[in-house]
């Protein structure tokens, strides 16, 4: 039995570090549900509203590698200057650059059509990638 245990672990990836994301409530949001993955795989899920305006989530990164690419990939429902709710698909890539220990921010921009992380005491440790995020699309058939 104790073989087994042993091999069952020799299996999971080893953590080497970790980092955390905040991500905040606009004003003009009426309700956010994003999702970030880490090199593929989902790392956490923010659900923001009224009564939930920020969270922080804490994200362990595989032992090995210094590197990572990030998708940051959501529904953010705003309310327009006339009153209407109005729902953005956000998806967006990059590469984080050693982020063991950094702290970073998720951001929107251009109308809340793009969706980034940056870590405001060091930008060098996020990159954007241009276009669509491709673990979020979903599949056609």
């Amino acid at each position: 039995m104790a073989a087994i245990s042993a091999l069952s672990m020799s299996v999971r990836p080893a953590l080497a570090g970790e980092f955390t994301v905040t991500d905040e409530k606009a004003d003009m949001e009426i309700s956010e549900v994003s999702r970030i993955y880490l090199d593929g795989r989902l790392a956490s899920v923010f659900r923001l509203d009224d009564s939930t305006r920020y969270k922080t989530v804490r994200i362990a990164t595989p032992q090995g590698r210094l590197d990572h690419t990030y998708t940051l990939c959501g529904e953010i429902t705003i309310r327009t200057p006339d009153g209407r709710a109005e729902t953005h698909e956000v998806s967006s890539s990059g590469i984080l650059h050693n982020p063991d220990g950094h702290h970073f921010d998720a951001l929107g921009s251009d109308g809340f059509t793009d969706f980034f992380l940056i870590d405001p005491q060091a930008p060098e440790a996020a990159e954007r990638l241009p276009g669509r995020g491709e673990v979020c699309s979903a599949p056609i058939s």
